[in-house]
């Protein structure tokens, strides 16, 4: 490659960036231009550009590039509510990229994949750990305080390229890239966008990545908001990349487009800036981008649109520019897992920890002590999740409490039950060779079973530690240290059959089979087995709680099994072996703890209603067990805060493609059932009260704001974080208000006895919503009850506060958007109408305008016979009907004009369609 001209305007740091842009864009050759639009972008060696990619992951630490630093799962880092903390660790995480980049330029880019802002809306989302919480504001801080981090500070150059995932309503991995999720106009304006937006704005991001679904019945990548609403939050240039192997579901698994070229001009047009497709070869996509090119589906100016994003990203990460310019271009090697980022990996962990029930004083433990029962199959172990960096060491729960009070006073039990497996009417055992390899044997083989939930379990053979795999061509091998990879082969399901089990092989649905000569492999047909149990691991680990002074439980998921990228989870339920565990245990010793380390809240009412004490923390990092000592020994007083509603069972839960959340009242917003744990809680080891309640003004106007003013006094003999929250309530209102939404908290740490005042604002206009008769932003002349407090639903204090608003006046059908409705029933959602799901599917308009009118709207009919949308007064059954639309089949959108009964008044119009696949538009007089 040559030496770069200093001389060339777009290498001159003195020079606008908009500037330097177009002089490069100029120097670039078409061809050039185009592979710049593939994650790997190839060098350019007559301009001395490099190579450049798009996509390091760093979600919560650097993942798959060898060890790293492994901080606290996202959800973890949320449980803190501490922004400076997630910023810490962003910066952290930021400077081990760079020395990763450093090391490896062209394998390792700056374009960093994080943070995920997708709301934590329903808790079996099987990506649940790499959000941050079930509300969007809160989403937005803890994302805008990790982006800074990733981020850097300095003012001209970027340290990482921080992207958001994943743009949008993306909360199901089943059937993740075909199906589409509904979001009515206030879900969308009030849910799903404030998420993104607050990072954008404050240039927390820089990038964004669309998601796998379709929105409204149009694809992600395809989706118009990229365009006219993401981009109009930022004055800077913001680079959109496709999510993996995405572009190609365009006209692959989503049949969206008829072919790749016109499916790639789409994207292009929509917004996206760099295609994520066939890996590292960008062959394919240059192929389909120059096609589309011939064809006319797009211009060159498309393209330079496209280019110039990709550029000014580069451009801002200093790539251009002389390398002593650049500040984190000199990072030091040893950053990577440094002292410092121990330390904080530790203090993260200790943040993330949530103490969700504490009585009867068992907790914090005396390091006086005389015996511990550790007892569980998480106790001696740190999980990995897919996005989890290569662990560089790992503190398990067992290792920080030996730590604490060495080996001789710390009993160990994984509580996990150890089985035979023999071929039904034989006397053949399955056992594992020296060759680790599984086989039929008269000499009994035994395994630990760990029960993960979901009807998954593991198998580890005691002869040699490791977990029973299967290869690709069927072979089973003992030789893997747990669930691992993308592609999980080491998990099984036991199918009991009178009296016998089957054992079938989860990822490839086959099952162990075992022939003649004794060669275990997997088959479409199954041996039975006889299953044994030789040591009860439940009943091992009571009898060691019994002569323990306390027995501590550390339970939960294996992030890579029953929950996690690809796979959602059906219940909340604990796995019922941990479940039997916790309760024979228990039994044994009522000086209990539970300990919960998991991806996402489990329903764990019994635990809540027998033991004394329960803490949770998503998987903590290499730090764990240090972390988890420091709070059961009170080094560290718990402070950790849910950001997610626990709720009892899947029972209280909507369905889980169902995206509506204010119509199915789902999350602490809308939830109206006594949660499990609420939104925001978590206890400590010492006491808060809560007083003087103020507002600095009784009533502000719909452009002004106000200040909460209030005490929190530490009333107990400890020192200790409060995270006081304040929320609010619209009292009246024309539509469905939140039951509560938070809307500022203050980290608090008051000595035993003193009292500290905290001031909040909240300004007028954040107590808006998105009103669907006019379609913008609208703040209520109404009353709002301020309320603050400990969590969602533990409110000390309240007082009321008058906004003078607007009054949203009655519409009219000059012109009505199908997608405007005020309540609706089986009707699914496209980009711009509304399809009816079954017959007698209707929707509702409030406050309308009616009196004589001849109108005209827009309809279509996908079903093979005549169908009617009929125009009902007041009731969708047995309303007066107004008019009665015929519509015959029709695929495309037409006109179709009718005549309103005269009526005067204010009413609620009801579209009531006589047929599934009958599809609205619009009204218009």
């Amino acid at each position: 490659m040559s030496t770069p001209a200093l001389s060339d305007p777009f290498r001159d740091p003195a020079r606008p960036t908009g500037e330097r842009i177009d002089d490069l864009l100029a120097r670039l050759t078409p061809d050039e231009k185009v592979a710049l639009l593939h994650q790997h972008q190839p060098p350019v060696p007559r301009l001395s550009l490099d190579a450049f990619r798009t996509g390091t992951e760093a979600l919560h630490g650097v993942a798959w590039l060898g060890p790293a630093t492994v901080f606290p799962q996202a959800i973890g880092l949320a449980t803190s509510w501490n922004p400076d903390l997630v910023r810490a660790v962003g910066d952290a995480v930021g400077d081990e990229v760079r020395v990763f980049h450093q090391k490896d330029p062209t394998g390792v880019g700056l374009n960093v994949w994080a943070p995920v802002v997708n709301p934590l809306r329903d808790p079996r989302w099987g990506r649940n750990e790499e959000g941050y919480a079930e509300d969007p504001w809160l989403t937005g801080v803890i994302a805008t305080a990790y982006g800074h981090g990733l981020a850097g500070d300095d003012p001209s150059y970027l340290k990482t390229a921080p992207t958001l995932k994943h743009f949008l309503a993306y909360n199901n991995e089943t059937d993740r890239c075909t199906t589409s999720s509904n979001l009515p106009p206030r879900v969308l304006h009030e849910y799903e966008l404030p998420a993104f937006r607050t990072p954008i704005e404050s240039g927390a991001a820089v990038a964004v990545m669309p998601s796998y679904n379709l929105v409204n019945g149009r694809p992600a990548h395809l989706s118009p908001l990229i365009n006219d609403v993401l981009r109009t939050w930022t004055t800077d240039d913001l680079l959109v990349v496709s999510d993996a192997y995405a572009p190609a579901n365009l006209f692959g698994l989503q049949r969206y487009l008829p072919d790749g070229p016109t499916a790639y001009a789409a994207a292009i047009k929509a917004g996206v800036d760099s295609f994520t497709q066939d890996g590292t070869d960008s062959t394919p996509t240059i192929e389909r981008l120059h096609e589309a090119l011939d064809r006319g589906l797009i211009a060159w100016s498309d393209i330079d649109t496209a280019v110039r994003r990709v550029l000014a990203i580069r451009l801002r990460l200093g790539e251009f520019d002389p390398p002593e310019l650049d500040p984190y271009r000199g990072l030091e090697p040893d950053l990577v897992n440094c002292p410092a980022h121990r330390e904080l990996a530790q203090d993260a962990a200790r943040q993330a920890i949530v103490l969700l029930k504490h009585e009867c004083q068992v907790l914090p433990l005396s390091t006086s002590i005389q015996r511990v029962a550790v007892i569980g199959p998480l106790a001696g172990a740190v999980r990995e999740d897919w996005y989890a960096g290569t662990l560089p060491y790992q503190i398990t729960a067992l290792d920080g409490i030996v730590e604490r009070l060495g080996r001789e006073r710390v009993e160990y039990c994984e509580g996990v039950d150890r089985i035979t497996l023999r071929i039904a009417g034989s006397s053949s055992y399955l056992t594992v060779g020296p060759d680790a390899v599984l086989r039929a044997d008269s000499e009994p083989g035994a395994f630990d079973l760990f029960d993960w939930g979901g009807d998954a379990v593991a198998l580890r053979s005691v002869r040699n530690g490791q977990h029973l795999s299967a290869s690709d061509d069927g072979e089973l091998v003992a030789d893997q240290p747990g669930p691992n990879g993308w592609e999980v082969k080491q998990t099984f399901r036991l199918v009991h059959l009178a009296g016998t089990v089957l054992i079938q092989h989860l990822h490839s649905d086959r099952y162990l089979h075992a022939g003649p000569d004794g060669v275990v492999s997997l088959a479409d047909h199954a041996t039975a087995f006889e299953l044994d149990v030789v040591a009860d691991g439940a009943a091992q680990a009571a009898e060691l709680a019994a002569r323990a002074d306390v027995a501590i439980v550390v339970a939960g998921n294996h992030p890579l099994v029953n929950g996690r990228e690809t796979e959602d989870r059906d219940s909340l339920d604990l796995p019922a072996a941990q479940d039997r565990l916790i309760r024979q245990v228990h039994a044994a010793n009522a000086r209990t703890v539970l300990v919960l380390s998991s991806s996402y809240p489990f329903g764990i009412g019994w635990a809540q209603q027998h033991l004394p004490a329960i803490l949770w923390s998503a998987h903590g990092g290499q730090e764990y067990g240090r972390a988890l000592a420091d709070v059961l020994f009170g080094d560290h007083n718990p402070a950790g805060r849910l950001t997610q509603t626990w709720y009892d069972s899947a029972a209280n839960l909507p369905d889980l493609l169902d995206y509506d959340i204010i119509s199915t009242d789902a999350t602490y917003l809308y939830y109206r059932g006594t949660p499990l744990y609420p939104f925001g809680h978590g206890l400590s080891y010492t006491l808060f009260t809560y007083g003087d309640l103020r507002l600095s003004a009784p009533s502000i106007s719909a452009d002004g704001e106000v200040t909460v003013t209030f005490t929190v006094t530490n009333t107990g003999d400890r020192h200790g974080t409060e995270i006081a929250q304040l929320y609010t309530r619209q009292q009246h209102s024309r539509v469905k208000q939140p039951l509560r939404q938070l809307r500022g908290f203050r980290r608090l740490s008051p000595a035993p006895g003193e009292t500290v005042e905290v001031e909040l604002t909240v300004a007028a206009a954040d107590l808006g919503f998105w009103d669907v008769t006019r379609d913008r932003h609208c703040v209520e002349s109404a009353s709002h009850c301020i309320m603050v407090g400990r969590s969602s639903t533990d409110l000390r204090l309240t007082t009321t506060l008058d906004v003078r608003g607007e009054r949203i006046p009655p519409r009219t059908l000059e012109r009505l958007a199908a997608t405007s409705f005020d309540d609706y029933c089986a009707i699914t959602l496209t980009t711009d109408a509304v399809v009816s799901l079954e017959p007698r599917a209707w929707l509702a308009f409030n406050d309308i305008v009616l009196g004589p009118a001849t109108y005209q709207a827009r309809v279509a009919n996908r079903s093979d016979s005549p169908a009617t949308i009929e125009l009902r007064l007041d009731d969708p059954l047995h309303g007066e009907v107004l008019s009665t639309l015929q519509i015959p089949p029709t695929s495309e959108g037409v006109p179709v004009a009718g005549e309103l009964v005269p009526v005067s008044g204010i009413h609620t119009l009801y579209v009531v369609f006589s047929a599934a696949d009958v599809v609205l538009e619009s009204l218009t007089v």
